[in-house]
């Protein structure tokens, strides 16, 4: 019977060679090589193939639950802090975005967003939310928390940095030029894609009203009326410029990753390097309302006083010593985010802490209270 098995499949074999019907002729080259191993054996177990099956190209549901549940929230950095119009703190993370009561710290609510990675915050002039991720821009409503995306054909969907000018046009900064957007018409006004230095990755205004840019190869002062090029300044000490501010008296502090400069917008020429921080890399520089610079860097969060340089010291407790964003005069504090969640820092008591529902600790913690 299996010889006569054997016989049959070679002749339907040689009708499919006949017909040229190559996709069926491989699966018959499986089957006949598998009846030619069985009828070897005459009529025993069937004999397979030594070979290894193939490893699984997608895991099953069972380990993808698990598989996924090890990866997601493993990033706690929070990349930008913007006070909102009607008190709240909207927090900006790689978990996504939140708002809370600066005064309390308490979630007043957690926005669900198509892409978890923020990379800037802005408030329009109506008090909407727009928020720029790793693959675009988004609009919020905090009134109902709803979330729009907004379709504009960027320089690059890899948003960086947003600004709101004094006409209430939004900027936005991509690693490949800048963009910039009315709010209120929805449109996009004009893009600058030959930014020298390329990436925009931090944004300000001088006391003129004019965009200061801050690239991988120094400052780029932008006509905020046209968005020409008003001057480059290339030679800046670490060259890439990463963090931007005005100061109170009208000068603009950049952080680059070996120094901290106080720049003359008028000429664009850096004044001064404060001596306490070179060969720091300065990531995030913001004012308080008592004319105090609070200074982030790779490794802490320092106070220096603008005038002469001096540093008050590093502040202690927060989740991480890498400060990605900073918001001072928020709910009397100085509210921190970092590489590895949100702080703060008491304008009062000089007091600091960590907020623990965006730290990696709450997030174990919580892990652990549902595991059986």
């Amino acid at each position: 019977m299996a010889a006569l098995r054997t016989h049959i499949g070679v002749i339907f074999g040689a009708t499919l060679l006949w017909l040229g019907l190559p996709g069926v002729i491989s699966q018959f080259n499986g089957l006949a090589s598998r009846t030619l191993a069985q009828s070897a054996v005459g009529g025993s177990a069937p004999v397979y193939p030594r070979e290894a099956p193939p490893l699984r190209v997608r895991p099953l549901p069972s380990d993808r639950q698990s598989q996924e549940t090890e990866t997601l929230g493993a990033d706690f950095r929070v990349t930008a802090l913007q006070p909102g119009s009607t008190g709240s703190l909207w927090v900006g993370s790689w978990q996504g975005l939140a708002r809370i009561n600066p005064n309390t710290g308490n979630i007043l609510a957690r926005i669900k967003l198509p892409n978890y990675t923020i990379g800037a915050l802005a408030q329009d002039k109506v008090g909407r939310i727009w928020v720029g991720t790793y693959t675009g821009l988004l609009r919020v409503d905090p009134r109902s928390n709803e979330t729009t995306a907004q379709n504009f054909s960027l320089p690059s969907n890899r948003v960086l940095s947003l600004l709101t000018d004094r006409r209430g046009y939004l900027w936005v900064g991509t690693d490949r030029g800048l963009a910039l957007i009315s709010p209120d018409q929805g449109l996009l006004m004009t893009t600058v894609k030959d930014l020298p230095g390329v990436s925009a990755n931090a944004l300000s205004l001088d006391p003129q009203g004019q965009l200061w840019v801050g690239t991988l190869e120094g400052l780029v002062q932008i006509n905020t009326a046209n968005g020409f090029i008003l001057r480059q300044q290339p030679d800046v000490p670490g060259t890439t410029v990463q963090a931007l501010t005005l100061g109170p008296r009208g000068t603009l502090w950049a952080g680059t990753p070996n120094a901290l400069l106080e720049v003359d917008p008028r000429t664009g020429q850096v004044l001064r390097s404060v001596t306490q921080l070179r060969g720091r890399n300065v990531i995030s520089v913001q004012f308080d309302k008592v004319g105090s610079l609070w200074v982030g860097t790779t490794k802490g969060l320092v106070r220096v006083n603008p005038y002469n340089g001096a540093i008050a010291g590093q502040i202690p407790n927060l989740p991480s010593d890498e400060i990605l964003a900073l918001s001072p005069d928020t709910g009397n504090k100085v509210w921190v985010g970092t590489s590895e969640g949100l702080g703060w820092v008491s304008l009062t008591t000089g007091e600091s802490k960590s907020h623990l529902a965006f730290t990696r600790q709450d997030a174990e913690s919580q892990n652990q209270a549902q595991q059986p």
